[in-house]
C-alpha cells in the first residue's frame, strides 16, 4: 500500500484551504513560536524560489457510521504550522498568538532599492515607516482593494530612481510568491491509527519532536460531530486565560457564544486568578483529563480512542469515537472546575511549595492532580484528607523524581495501580520500596550533591522552612516564606571569599546547593567576603552580649535556633575554606536530609 502521495500546491491555494477549512491547523497545537526574522526567511525564500521544505497532512481516520459506510474527514496539517501561521500573518495580516499568548502581527517590509548585498525584506521597524524607500508592509499588496496604479504613482513620486514601469515589475514579483509552489506530502486515508501516530511523532518542526499531544489536538481540532470544535475551544481557552487573564474580556467580544456554553461557564472564575503556581499547557489538561476518565497513562491511546479504535478487534468504531469524546469532555470540564483547581492548588500549597519557582517538575504536578481528581471522584478517604495525600503523593515524586524518566510509562503504571489498589495502598507500598533508611540516609544526601538551584532536593528543602515557618539566617522577622522569591539565595561561604581566599574557581564547588541559605539582602551586605569563622563568631559574640546581630534583637539560645532551623552546624564559628569540602557540605547535606525526612513525616 503506497503510505502517501508527493504533490505541489500554490501558496495561494494552501491558504484556501485555511481559510475554507479543507484543512485543519489546530491552533492549540502549539502557539506561534517563529522568531520574526524566521517569517522574513521564509518570505525571502518563497521570492527567491528557494525550497522551503514539505508540508505533511494527514485525514482523520475513517470512522464506521451506523449505516455501514466511511467517514472522511478533513486534512490535519500535523507538520508545517509555523510555515503556513508565518504566510497568514505575514501575506494576509492576520494576527498571531505568541508563546505568552500576545496578539501581534507580523509585518514584513520590502525595499524595491535593495542591492545584491542588502536584504530585500527586513521585519518592520520605525526605520521602514518613516522611510520614502521602503515599503514598510508587504501584505498591502495582497489585500483585495489594493489598487497598483494609484500606489505605484504615488510611490514614484516620492522615489524618482525608479520608474513605474520598473515598480510594476517588483510588485508583480512581490504578487508572485502567491504562486509559489509548496511540497505537501499527504499521507493516505487507509493507514492505520498506529502507522500515523508513528509517522508523526517522528517529523521535527524547528528541531521539536511534535509530541502525541500534539496529534490529539489536531485529532480534536478536526472533529465536527462529537463536538470537537468547543473541546479544542475549552482548552485553548482555558490555557490562554490562565497565563494572561485579560484575554476573557477580549473572549466575550469575539466568541460570546462559547462563554454561555458548558464549557464556558465552567471556566469563567479564571478571569479574576491571579495564581501562577499551575498554569497548563494543552498537554497538561490533556494528560490529567485522559489519566483521571480513562485509567490511562500514555496519550498514544487517546488518540486511538479519539479515532474511534477498538483494542481488542482493532477495527475503528463510531461508537467508541463519540464515547471518547464524551468521556474527555467530562475530564476536562473535571480539570476546569473552580472548586477542583483551586482545592488542588492549596494541597501543593500546603506541601510549602508556594512558588511556580519551587516546583521542577510539571509531570510530577499533573499527575498529583490526577491522584486529587481520583481522590474526588471516590470515597476512598475522608473529603479533609484528600489534600494532605496529594501533597504527600506530590512531594514523594519531586524527591525522587518519579516522573523525570520515561514519564508515560511511570504513570501508566500508577494510575492502574491505583485503580487496583487505591492511592493510600499503593502509596504505602511506594514509600516503602523507595523512601526507605537508606534513601534518608544517603540517595537523599547524594541528590544534595549538585550545583543546580533548581535541584529538585532543595525545593523540598526550602518546601519544609515554609511549612516549618523557619525564619532566615540572622532574622527574627523575615520567614522563608516570605524571603523567596524576593530575595535570591545566598552563599553562607561567600562565594567571592572561596574564590580569593580560598582559590576555587569551580563553580560547581562554590555553588553547591548546601551552600545556598535565604537571609534578607542587607545583612549580606554586612556579611560580604569574610569567612564563616569570623562573621559567625561575630554573630555569637553579640548575642551573648545582648548586642544585635547583624541589627537584628537575639539570644544566644534565639541564634542556636536560627541555625538550627536553617540546618547549619554549630562548629562553623570554627570553620574557614579548609573546612568547606571535607566538613561543610557533607555535614549540612546530612542535616538538610534530616530536615525534608521530618518534613515529609509530618505531611
Amino acid at each position: 500500500m503506497q503510505k502517501y502521495d508527493i504533490n505541489k500546491y500554490s501558496v495561494e491555494t494552501i491558504l484556501s484551504w485555511v481559510k475554507n477549512k479543507e484543512v485543519v491547523i489546530p491552533e492549540i497545537q502549539r502557539p506561534f513560536v517563529w522568531k520574526a526574522k524566521q517569517v522574513r526567511d521564509l518570505i525571502d525564500s518563497l521570492y527567491k524560489g528557494y525550497p522551503t521544505g514539505y508540508l505533511i497532512v494527514s485525514r482523520s481516520h475513517d470512522v464506521k457510521l451506523k449505516d455501514g459506510s466511511l467517514s472522511k474527514g478533513q486534512r490535519i496539517l500535523i507538520d508545517g504550522q509555523q510555515r503556513v501561521t508565518a504566510l497568514m500573518t505575514s501575506i494576509l495580516g492576520i494576527t498571531v498568538l505568541d508563546e505568552e499568548y500576545k496578539e501581534r502581527v507580523i509585518k514584513i517590509a520590502y525595499n524595491p532599492f535593495a542591492k545584491e548585498d542588502e536584504e530585500i525584506f527586513d521585519v518592520q521597524d520605525q526605520s521602514h515607516i518613516r522611510s520614502k524607500k521602503w515599503i514598510e508592509d508587504i501584505s498591502i499588496f495582497f489585500k483585495s482593494d489594493f489598487d497598483s496604479f494609484e500606489f505605484i504613482e504615488k510611490y514614484c513620486e516620492e522615489n524618482h530612481e525608479i520608474t513605474k514601469r520598473e515598480m510594476n515589475q517588483k510588485i508583480q514579483s512581490i504578487l508572485a510568491i502567491k504562486q509559489k509552489d509548496l511540497g505537501v506530502i499527504e499521507l493516505s486515508a487507509e493507514l492505520d491509527i498506529d502507522t500515523v501516530t508513528d509517522v508523526f511523532i517522528r517529523i521535527n518542526s524547528k528541531g521539536t519532536v511534535l509530541s502525541q499531544a500534539d496529534f490529539a489536538m489536531s485529532k480534536i481540532a478536526a472533529d465536527s460531530k462529537f463536538g470537537g470544535n468547543n473541546l479544542r475551544k475549552a482548552i485553548d481557552y482555558f490555557c490562554h486565560i490562565a497565563i494572561e487573564p485579560s484575554f476573557y474580556h477580549k473572549l466575550k467580544e469575539a466568541d460570546p457564544e462559547f462563554l454561555s456554553s458548558d464549557f464556558g461557564k465552567e471556566m469563567t472564575w479564571l478571569k479574576d486568578d491571579n495564581s501562577s503556581i499551575y498554569d497548563p499547557s494543552y498537554e497538561d489538561m490533556l494528560r490529567v483529563s485522559f489519566i483521571h476518565m480513562f485509567s490511562r497513562g500514555k496519550l498514544k491511546d487517546l488518540v486511538s480512542l479519539l479515532s474511534g479504535r477498538d483494542f481488542l478487534t482493532r477495527d475503528y468504531k463510531e461508537e467508541i469515537a463519540e464515547d471518547s469524546f464524551n468521556k474527555l469532555s467530562t475530564g476536562i470540564k473535571h480539570f476546569m472546575r473552580q472548586y477542583y483547581f483551586e482545592q488542588f492548588i492549596l494541597a501543593i500549597k500546603s506541601a510549602g511549595f508556594v512558588s511556580s519557582k519551587l516546583i521542577s517538575s510539571q509531570n510530577a504536578l499533573d499527575f498529583a492532580y490526577v491522584v486529587y481528581l481520583k481522590l474526588v471522584m471516590s470515597n476512598e478517604v475522608d473529603k479533609n484528607e484528600i489534600k494532605r495525600y496529594v501533597a504527600k503523593w506530590f512531594t514523594m515524586s519531586i524527591l525522587t523524581g518519579r516522573y523525570s524518566a520515561s514519564p508515560e510509562s511511570k504513570m501508566d503504571l500508577d494510575i492502574r495501580n491505583i485503580n487496583e489498589k487505591g492511592v493510600v495502598k499503593y502509596l504505602k507500598e511506594i514509600e516503602n520500596a523507595e523512601l526507605s533508611d537508606a534513601f534518608w540516609s544517603f540517595g537523599l544526601v547524594q541528590k544534595l550533591d549538585s550545583p543546580v538551584p533548581t535541584a529538585p532536593a532543595l525545593s523540598a528543602f526550602f518546601a519544609s522552612q515554609i511549612v516549618s515557618n523557619s525564619k532566615g539566617l540572622f532574622s527574627a522577622s523575615s520567614y522563608v516564606r516570605d524571603l523567596y522569591g524576593v530575595s535570591d539565595v545566598h552563599h553562607i561561604f561567600p562565594k567571592a571569599y572561596l574564590q580569593k581566599v580560598g582559590g576555587l574557581d569551580n563553580k560547581s564547588i562554590y555553588n553547591q546547593v548546601a551552600n545556598y541559605t535565604f537571609l534578607d539582602t542587607p545583612v549580606n551586605i554586612q556579611i560580604g567576603e569574610k569567612s564563616p569563622n569570623v562573621y559567625f563568631k561575630t554573630a555569637y559574640e553579640s548575642a551573648i552580649n545582648n548586642q544585635t546581630v547583624y541589627g537584628v534583637p537575639m539570644t544566644k539560645e534565639e541564634l542556636d535556633k536560627n541555625l538550627e532551623d536553617n540546618c547549619i552546624p554549630l562548629d562553623i564559628v570554627n570553620w574557614d575554606y579548609n573546612d568547606y569540602i571535607e566538613k561543610f557540605l557533607p555535614e549540612r547535606r546530612k542535616l538538610m536530609a534530616q530536615r525534608i525526612k521530618e518534613y515529609y513525616n509530618k505531611l
